[in-house]
């Protein structure tokens, strides 16, 4: 029994109707190091793929482990950092780490598989916002360009710092305090960038998502480093892409419309919910110690199919 999320419309995770009572919810995602620290790396790269399961909503249970290592060739000291750091986003989601598969490969690669747990009824999808909705954001944005900075040595070490926590930090707050407040759609923010993922949630064109540039928060050296051209190339591969569907207006710095469409890796998720319910939102993720949520734009009538940045 398949329920929920179709594939058309590019659902965070698949879903899985096991009963009235009970959805499986499975998502899996793995990359190459973006950090020098492999403890570190491990936890940014659980904490991505947690996150799909808390843009829909759900509970994580368990997770498995996939393993891509140079064996011979980088100690297996490394492979066991990458591996302790995963395990501790997975406890730290009150979740089971129930093995995983490795395979002999010439770049090292990690991530999870991971099962979550919903009520078929009440999945999170990122296609139901409704016109007048607010929309939320619960990170910063910018991680693809201060991790660039970071690789080409330009960031300072609080910079370095600021970013890694940033993507190790689990979604699971938000996530549980969306779900008791009520959302009409939720996603994260990653890898098509903030404008590409309000896109996916027009999905089904029936409204427009108005953005107020001036209110989107950014990682401190972002917007500096993005003036001086340090960007990954998925920043231009996003813009190139998703810029048709996103109208500007008015003036507004290169730099801030480029950082919108940055490729970020574990960012915050974005919710749309009633303007009535918008600050209990805010209240209780600020008073759950996820700092930084913001309101930046809103669910609009028309243009239909349109972002437009002000």
């Amino acid at each position: 029994m398949i329920a929920g999320p179709s594939i058309e419309r590019a659902e965070d995770a698949g879903v899985y109707k096991v009963s009235d009572e009970i959805g499986l919810v499975q998502t899996i995602d793995f990359f190459t190091p973006i950090v020098d620290d492999p403890y570190v790396f491990g936890q940014i790269a659980a904490a991505n793929a947690l996150s799909d399961v808390y843009a829909m909503g759900a509970k994580p249970l368990c997770a498995m482990n996939v393993v891509c290592f140079p064996a011979g060739k980088m100690e297996i000291s490394v492979l066991r950092q990458v591996l302790l750091g995963g395990l501790s986003k997975v406890h730290e989601a009150d979740a089971v780490l129930l093995g995983g598969h490795s395979i002999d490969d010439p770049e090292i690669k990690y991530g999870l598989a991971v099962t979550g747990i919903a009520h078929p009824d009440r999945i999170v999808t990122n296609s139901g916002a409704r016109v007048g909705d607010r929309i939320v954001l619960t990170k910063p944005i910018g991680t693809g360009v201060l991790s660039t900075a970071v690789k080409r040595g330009l960031a300072t070490a609080e910079q370095a710092d600021a970013v890694a926590n940033s993507m190790a930090r689990l979604n699971r707050a938000a996530s549980e305090i969306m779900v008791q407040v009520g959302p009409s759609a939720c996603t994260d923010v990653t890898g098509f960038g903030l404008l590409g993922h309000l896109c996916e949630m027009m999905s089904e064109e029936r409204f427009g998502i108005v953005v107020d540039h001036s209110s989107v928060p950014f990682l401190d050296g972002a917007v500096e480093f993005m003036r001086e051209g340090v960007a990954p190339g998925g920043l231009w591969r996003n813009r190139k892409f998703f810029k048709p569907r996103v109208e500007v207006q008015g003036e507004m710095p290169e730099e801030t419309l480029n950082l919108m469409f940055d490729a970020q890796t574990s960012g915050g998720l974005l919710i749309a919910v009633a303007e009535s319910r918008c600050e209990q939102l805010l209240s209780e993720l600020a008073a759950a110690g996820v700092h930084g949520a913001s309101v930046i734009g809103e669910v609009v009538a028309r243009p239909v199919g349109k972002v437009v940045v002000r």
